[in-house]
């Protein structure tokens, strides 16, 4: 069969969107190698392909010359002309048109946060989110949610019919549950300046993360330190602000740019992740962590539990005094750490390559009607 993909996001996006869709085209290209799989994009790929996907552009001077356009309106002919059988929209889109080709379609939605939290957003942004996700979920053969929270939101903000859409959870990379090599962790340490116990924070510092929250915690929380990776947006000095206020702003340090394998060390050497996010549609890093071996505590509600499990903490994303009781406790009671840690691993052992890639075949036969 030829399986084809909306691969825009897999090769020009390093976090996210771009995570999901790499690590969908390296599991199905290595456990389910009996496809021929093609992967579209509309500029020139900037990572290397896993061996056995191949890589595909606009196929005429118009979609080269006008490769956004393209990907939106062009991208369906394409795929008759390429002999696809089965097109899945990665990154919450499908090309217009492509329901009319006899191309069976899948649409991965991550997640409705636009829907939930419209202040977050520009107008303009929201109302072409809207656009292009009910577009595309109304118009799949099959729906992939990535947690059974955007199964809900899909149901409940676009009336989709539950038995449209299947549910197939995100990993996180191999290497996060490898154990690094002798020495790995602490050379790590050394050359980012990270102490020997810390708070971690990771994902993007926008507002949504609530990373603020944290640092009103860390007030309460004499000597303690945390460290938060991730890409900084304005909301990022407005917690450094709120920091040095509160005067805790020596204990705040920021990371941008780190790599795999620096961030693999930071989560095995620190005291606990601390993701207290208003929204996810799932949240790779409550995974990464729980695979390294990280305790988390993450906010109450919500897709949270889904991703983190019941060895987890949990608190009010609104309530920096719960939070602190919280880590209060972790960072001097080894004990409970040590459960935590436990408990993580054994529930992070769901979250597999080949749990996804069963799922995904699944969604696939649903949408060809195999089933």
């Amino acid at each position: 069969m030829q399986i084809g993909f909306d691969a825009k996001r897999a090769f020009q996006n390093m976090t996210g969107l771009g995570n999901y869709s790499r690590d969908v085209l390296r599991i199905m290209a290595q456990l389910r190698p009996g496809h021929r799989y093609l992967a579209y994009g509309p500029k020139p790929f900037k990572e290397k392909l896993p061996a056995g996907v191949e890589a595909r552009g606009p196929d005429t001077a118009l979609g080269r010359l006008a490769s956004s356009v393209w990907r939106v309106a062009g991208l369906s002919a394409q795929l008759g002309r390429d002999g696809v059988e089965l097109f899945h929209g990665l990154s919450n889109e499908l090309p217009l048109g492509v329901e009319k080709t006899g191309v069976r379609t899948v649409v991965t939605i991550h997640d409705l946060i636009f829907e939930r939290f419209p202040e977050l957003y520009p107008p303009i942004d929201r109302r072409i989110y809207q656009w292009k996700f009910r577009s595309a979920a109304e118009r799949a053969d099959v729906v992939v949610a990535i947690s059974e929270q955007t199964k809900a939101d899909l149901v409940e903000r676009y009336a989709l019919d539950p038995a449209r859409i299947r549910v197939v959870y995100q990993g996180c990379h191999p290497a996060f549950r490898e154990a690094p090599a002798p020495g790995q962790v602490e050379e790590a340490a050394r050359r980012l300046g990270v102490p020997e116990t810390f708070l971690l924070s990771v994902g993007t510092i926008e507002r949504r993360k609530n990373l603020g929250l944290t640092v009103k915690a860390l007030a309460g929380l004499p000597g303690a330190v945390l460290v938060a990776v991730g890409r900084q947006t304005e909301y990022a000095g407005e917690v450094a602000q709120l920091a040095h206020r509160l005067g805790v702003a020596d204990r705040v340090r920021f990371l941008s740019g780190v790599g795999t394998a620096d961030l693999i060390a930071l989560y095995r050497r620190c005291a606990a992740l601390v993701y207290p996010s208003l929204y996810e549609g799932f949240g790779i890093p409550l995974v990464e962590a729980l695979v390294s071996g990280a305790p988390v505590v993450t906010t109450r509600g919500g897709v949270f539990p889904e991703a983190a499990g019941p060895g987890s903490a949990y608190v009010d994303p609104h309530d920096p005094e719960e939070l602190r009781q919280v880590l209060a406790d972790l960072l001097v009671d080894a004990g409970r750490r040590e459960r935590m840690r436990a408990e993580g691993l054994a529930f992070a052992a769901r979250f597999t390559d080949e749990a996804i890639a069963e799922g995904l075949v699944g969604a696939y036969r649903a949408a060809l009607h195999l089933d």
